[in-house]
Parts: structure tokens; sequence; C-alpha cells
């Protein structure tokens, strides 16, 4: 069975965009695939988080996942700190991996423009630490978005570099997974875009009731369709979409003909869709506060992952010492 692996950011709580994008996939993946899942907490180092937030996000992020479904006898599921193999493969990865090449990333020269007060060798270095993430399992497929792609061609770089200055076949190219459907695009509550955390728009699947209230009752509308059967605007299609997703066929179409009729109330359809948000997040909070209580559940699962995810890095790791030379006298 072939190796995807995928990387989780625990950097903030995960909201309803990405329950039906990466979550849904990920479900797929571990049911198909010899599937590494991680929590990538070294990474969050490089924008310096206290010690109590890197905690509770690493913790919460992963409730979240086990209550949306992955399972940890199914996928391998760790916590990236909890293998020291990675940061030892990761130093050595450093010594073949040029400043100059490093300097010319996208992300890198994204990063220090929205921190240039904390210029950290990390950030330079994170294509590296991506790359060791995936070659450590020698990893076949990889789940990217965009803003992820040229880090992965960086990852086949550092991998075929090795490979050609020790000689040996080790590491394969990792190639970017397709989940030959498209993805659904969950849109913000804003009126623009898609649902992100940065642009403060989304709603997360922890989020109480009255602020799921709040937060789809401030959702862009206009004053309401003049004509009959025009289009929508991006603003409210956004809102139809989302209704689309969560709410009963039914509901969608009884408010797409009172639209097209010009009879659309948005009071009431916003409303019916908080309704309904409620309705599909309220079992999944429930299901994430009892994982996050459970301290002995947690310890198990990243326990066993930690174990499983060791095993791999292991054997890799210790091929590529004896590439690079180490003997042990």
């Amino acid at each position: 069975m072939e190796t995807v692996l995928s990387g989780i950011r625990p950097t903030g709580n995960l909201h309803i965009g990405n329950y039906f994008g990466a979550v849904k996939n990920f479900l797929k993946l571990q049911e198909n695939y010899n599937s590494y899942f991680f929590i990538a907490d070294f990474h969050s180092l490089t924008t310096h988080p206290t010690p109590a937030d890197l905690h509770n996000n690493v913790k919460y992020v992963l409730a979240e996942y086990l209550a949306c479904g992955l399972d940890p006898e199914k996928a391998t599921l760790y916590v990236q700190s909890d293998v020291p193999e990675i940061p030892e493969m990761y130093l050595l990865m450093n010594m073949n991996a040029y400043i100059g090449e490093l300097e010319r990333t996208t992300t890198f020269k994204d990063k220090i423009r929205k921190q240039p007060d904390n210029v950290n060798a990390g950030l330079l270095t994170y294509p590296v630490l991506m790359a060791t993430d995936i070659l450590i399992h020698r990893a076949k497929y990889v789940p990217v978005g965009k803003d992820q792609e040229q880090n992965l061609e960086m990852a086949r770089k550092f991998g075929k570099r090795f490979n050609h200055m020790y000689n040996v076949d080790l590491f394969p190219e990792p190639t970017a997974f397709n989940f030959g459907e498209q993805l659904v695009k969950v849109p913000g509550l804003d009126g623009s875009g898609k649902m992100g955390k940065s642009e403060g728009n989304a709603v997360y699947l922890i989020d109480e009731p009255k602020v799921i209230e709040k937060k789809v009752m401030r959702a862009v509308t206009d004053s309401g369709p003049t004509q009959m059967n025009q289009e929508k605007p991006e603003a409210i299609q956004n809102l139809f979409t989302i209704m689309n997703i969560v709410s009963e066929k039914g509901t969608h179409d009884f408010f797409n003909e009172k639209y097209n009729n010009c009879e659309i109330r948005y009071g009431d359809m916003k409303k019916q869709l908080a309704k309904d948000i409620i309705a599909f997040t309220s079992p999944l909070r429930e299901q994430i506060l009892e994982i996050a209580a459970d301290d002995a559940y947690l310890h198990k699962v990243v326990t066993m992952g930690a174990e499983k995810a060791r095993e791999s890095a292991s054997k890799t790791l210790k091929e590529v010492r004896k590439a690079v030379g180490f003997r042990r006298f």
C-alpha cells in the first residue's frame, strides 16, 4: 500500500470549511493508503508561540481531528515533536541545503514580510523541515495547497540531491496528491473569498450556538433582488453555497425559489442557516470537548502514533546515517 503524508498546523480551531475540505479528504486517505498525519508543532515555533498556547493548540487540534473521524487504528496520527528522528534528520538534510535556494522560496519571502521583527533561522529552513517530514517516511503522495507546492518541489530536490551525493536510491520522489474530484470550497461570511482563520469570516466547529447565531446574522447581504431570476451577487451566493452544504435540499430550494421570485427575506434565511449550522456542528462540538477532557485517551493516541511513526522514521534515519558515513566504533 502506497504511503501518503500530511501535516496539520496547530494554529487554531477547525472551521466548517476545513471539515468539508481537508478533513473529509483525510478520512478517505486513511481508508485507502498507508496514511501518516502529524501535528506540526516544530513548524509552529517559527512564530514563537507561548508554551501554554503551543500545548493547548496541539491538544485541541488533536481532539478536533479525532472527533471528525480520524482513526488512530487506521492511520498513524502523531505529534511531530514526539519523533526525535525528525530533528536529527533535519540537521543532516540542512547540511545539503544551500542558503541561496532557501532565501528564494516564496514562503520565506512572504513570512519575512509578515513578521519582519522575527526573521529566524527556522523560517529560512522551513522547506528543509517540511522535506524531512515527507522523506523520513519515504512518502509517495502529499496533499498540498497552492502555497506549499514550491516546498514540495524543494522536498523532491533535496531527496534527489541526497540520492545523488551519496550514490543511494533511498528517497522516492514525492508528488502532490490529487483527490480526483473538485474539492469543496466553503465561502466565508464576509461576502467574498473562502472561509479562513486569518480572514475572520469563519464558523468554527467549537463555536457555541449563540456565537454561531451572531456570526451568521452579521453575514453580508444586500437589499434584495429587483428582477425575477436575476443572478446572485457573490455575497448572496456564498450564503446559498453554505446552505447547500449544511441544510436539507428542500430548505435550500425553498429560499432559492423565494430569491428568484423577489420574495426573499434574508433575516429568515439567516435564522434557518444558523439553525442548520448549529445542528451540524453541535454533535462535533460535544465530541471535541469530551475528547479534549480525556487526557488518558489523548495520551494513548499520541503514544501509539509516536511508536508507529518512530518505527518508520528510525528505519529511514538508519539508512541516512549509513549513507552519510556515520559508523559506531
